[in-house]
């Protein structure tokens, strides 16, 4: 699998999602690559979220993910 085009999926669906919404499960991130295995995604989506292009978001109970800077906890998060 080609890391930096798997990337690029992952952030081209997320946009296109973003207008439902801007949070999302681990497992949410699967379905954009059916045929590889949940650890490869997993690895890939915590590479982004080291570098910056996507942010874990936490409920206390549930842990999402999303596009960084994304969505109505990111205003109220940058202001507190």
């Amino acid at each position: 699998m080609d890391i930096e085009a798997a990337k690029i999926t992952i952030v081209e669906n997320l946009k296109k999602k973003s207008k439902a919404k801007s949070k999302f499960y681990l497992k949410d991130f699967y379905k954009f690559f059916p045929d590889e295995k949940p650890r490869t995604i997993k690895n890939i989506v915590n590479t982004m979220v080291t570098d910056g292009t996507l942010e874990y978001w936490s409920s206390g109970s549930t842990t999402l993910i999303g596009l960084k800077g994304m969505g109505k906890q990111a205003h109220t998060e940058d202001e507190g």
